[in-house]
């Protein structure tokens, strides 16, 4: 295809030199001829014709042949027809003959014409279309070595666009939504890779929407679950080892045993399901940040529902203001739901709650409190709380690993409603750094190397402020 494209542009042009070669070639032997017409016009003597036609030239073969004078002239090339036609018309023809080209002056001379021939050899018509016809040729060479180069510049950010492509989508195909393509080539190649991009991101945010739904559905499910437990735990007794039964009072007891250990294992279920899904959708979200006021709000419209069938009189207080905290939404949002669901699991009806946003010291402090019976003993409750044993019932093992992923802590004390207080820690990203000395950097160490001793931070006793 190149060398096509080279030939239809180089051909003319070596053809058009060559005319102008020939051209040339014409033009001289005009002039030549006309020195020796010009000599007859003044004097046909055959003297004075032969002193012209010395003068046109030093090769005999190329000098001008008079025909139709008196005495005896060299021959000539052209043939007595060509001769004829020229004297007949009387003006000037060119005519080919073997070795070259002649050109033929008429002259009229006293009631005859004479004809003037002048010939042109070949080698003088092709003079210099060697060397014209090489330099075409190097030119055309030159000309298909770049065209392949730039063809096969072309070809390969082509190729390296599509085989980038493939390996993108053969990468989505296998489930690895996060490979991206950088467009280039050709523009149809660069659309592509543009449209492919946006496409995987609509597959991410498809997929992430998903898992959040089925998140937030089986949040959904922990209230009127809770609902059910708490009615299963308000029915009769299901033990049968103590005592003797009629058969009808032994199988509504093994009724009453087979309903709450399903609800039980409902209820692990469901733990199951919103860790999976959020670990994944935290997994492919990457670092994120939420605002603590805003999903204590959400997860507070669920908890009410709950809290107005049983009675539990219960306030929020700080969540008016945007409080941001680097932890991902969904992350925040099933550790609240893990510490509230213990309020609801180990606190009879109508016991109040509260739940309080603060920000004191470079923390954010997520608190909730009951006025419950309280836990016994606090440090011995972290520390189930941070074991390697799964949930243990009180969520604080939820709650925990969603406080040091935000570089804070988890800790129990006695609510000023009188009964437990689980506070969150989580580091605040807004706060301005403090200027710490050597010796508040020494004793700051000694504290945090005993609260991981302890099994977290405490927070003080008295009520965080609001806001």
């Amino acid at each position: 295809m190149c060398a096509l494209v080279a030939s239809a542009f180089l051909v003319p042009l070596g053809l058009t030199l060559r005319e102008e070669v020939r051209e040339e070639a014409l033009a001289d032997a005009a002039r030549r001829g006309a020195l020796v017409t010009g000599a007859l016009a003044v004097s046909a003597e055959p003297a004075a014709v032969r002193r012209a036609v010395e003068a046109t030239g030093d090769d005999p073969a190329t000098r001008p042949v008079v025909h139709g004078l008196a005495g005896k002239q060299p021959a000539g090339r052209a043939s007595a027809d060509d001769l004829e036609r020229a004297r007949a018309g009387e003006q000037s023809r060119v005519v080919d003959v073997d070795g070259g080209l002649v050109r033929l002056d008429p002259v009229v001379l006293d009631g005859r014409v004479a004809v003037v021939e002048v010939f042109v050899p070949d080698a003088v018509l092709d003079e210099g279309a060697g060397g014209t016809w090489l330099l075409l040729t190097g030119v055309a060479v030159a000309l298909v070595g770049a065209a392949v180069i730039v063809v096969d510049r072309v070809a390969g950010r082509a190729v390296d666009s599509t085989r980038a492509l493939v390996r993108a989508a053969l990468a989505v195909g296998d489930g690895d939504l996060g490979v991206r393509v950088e467009p280039s080539g050709p523009r149809e190649l660069a659309e592509a890779g543009y449209a492919f991009n946006r496409m995987a991101d609509r597959l991410v945010a498809a997929r992430t929407d998903e898992r959040e739904l089925v998140a937030d559905l089986s949040h959904r499910l922990r209230t009127p679950l809770t609902v059910l437990r708490l009615d299963a735990e308000g029915l009769d007794s299901d033990d049968t080892s103590v005592g003797s039964f009629s058969a009808a009072e032994l199988d509504r007891r093994r009724t009453i045993r087979r309903i709450r250990q399903a609800i039980v294992t409902l209820e692990g279920e469901i733990d199951v399901l919103i860790k999976t899904t959020r670990k994944a959708v935290a997994h492919e979200a990457g670092p994120a940040e939420c605002d603590v006021s805003e999903v204590v709000r959400d997860r507070m419209v669920f908890w009410a529902a709950l809290a107005g069938d049983q009675n539990r009189p219960h306030r929020v207080s700080g969540a008016q203001f945007r409080i941001p905290v680097p932890v991902p939404r969904a992350e925040l949002a099933a550790a609240l739901d893990a510490v509230i669901g213990n309020v609801f699991r180990y606190t009879p009806q109508g016991t109040a709650f509260e739940v309080a946003v603060s920000r004191r010291d470079g923390y954010v402090a997520i608190r909730i409190d009951d006025a419950g019976p309280g836990i016994a003993n606090p440090d011995r409750a972290l520390r189930r709380g941070a074991s390697d044993q799964g949930s243990t019932g009180l969520g604080l093992d939820i709650a925990r690993r969603v406080a040091l992923q935000a570089n804070g802590s988890v800790s129990l004390d006695r609510a000023h409603l009188g009964g437990a207080s689980v506070v969150m820690l989580l580091a605040d990203p807004q706060a301005t750094p403090r200027q710490v000395n050597r010796f508040g950097l020494v004793g700051r160490m000694a504290r945090e190397a005993r609260e991981q001793k302890g099994g977290g931070r405490r927070w003080p006793r008295q009520r965080p402020t609001d806001g």
